[in-house]
């Protein structure tokens, strides 16, 4: 099984990437972590990846697709993967098309201004735990009693700034993979293990 999933920031697609990789026994393929590896192994496509991140330039798409190309020949991807990241734009969804087919298309839908508040909610600790205000009424962790911090990428205005970036960039895709048949649309407001049971029931019953 070979899947791709969908989604704006916040909608919660690391957590279903790796429910359903286990579930499938299939590689989970973040683009995040795989640039990361090339980078830190000093391979050819790493040095040049950093070549534009140290000049805070994005990555291009040639490089990021050819990451990818050498991820998927890797035997861990013999069953299959999911993408988790790639493609952001229609071009790598052409040039990952000319790679590979996949089966399914699975687009987390979810609430702009439900997504905000559950971002720009969250708290940090430096001991690695987190906590979200709605249901955490402190300013210390209750683990370590250190204080807790809001990341700079969970801050309001950014929150809507990366949404921004998204529905003019990556929501495109949602209408490219919708008209190839592909596309399974789940409603990423629910909880973790609600969105997670659809997703395992639309995937088995077209199985």
């Amino acid at each position: 099984m070979k899947l791709i999933l969908l989604g704006a920031p916040g909608a919660g697609k690391g957590s279903q990437a790796t429910k359903i990789a286990n579930k499938y026994g299939i590689a989970h393929i973040s683009t995040g972590d795989a640039l990361r590896a090339n980078i830190k192994n000093g391979t050819e496509l790493g040095k040049y990846a950093k070549s534009f991140i140290d000049k805070g330039q994005l990555v291009p798409d040639e490089v990021v697709v050819g990451i990818v190309a050498d991820r998927i020949k890797e035997d861990d991807c013999k069953n299959g993967f999911l993408l988790d990241g790639f493609p952001r734009t229609i071009a790598q969804a052409e040039a990952l098309a000319k790679l590979t087919d996949v089966d399914y298309v699975i687009n987390i839908d979810v609430n702009f201004d439900l997504v905000t508040a559950r971002i720009a909610g969250r708290r940090m600790c430096a001991c690695g735990e987190s906590y979200h205000v709605s249901t955490y009424d402190s300013d210390v962790c209750a683990k370590c009693g250190s204080p807790l911090y809001q990341r700079a990428d969970d801050k309001e205005e950014t929150v809507k700034e990366r949404l921004s970036v998204y529905e003019k960039q990556t929501a495109p895709l949602v209408d490219y993979y919708r008209a190839t048949g592909k596309l399974i649309d789940v409603d990423g407001n629910k909880t973790i293990d609600e969105v997670f049971a659809i997703i395992v029931g639309i995937l088995d019953g077209n199985r």
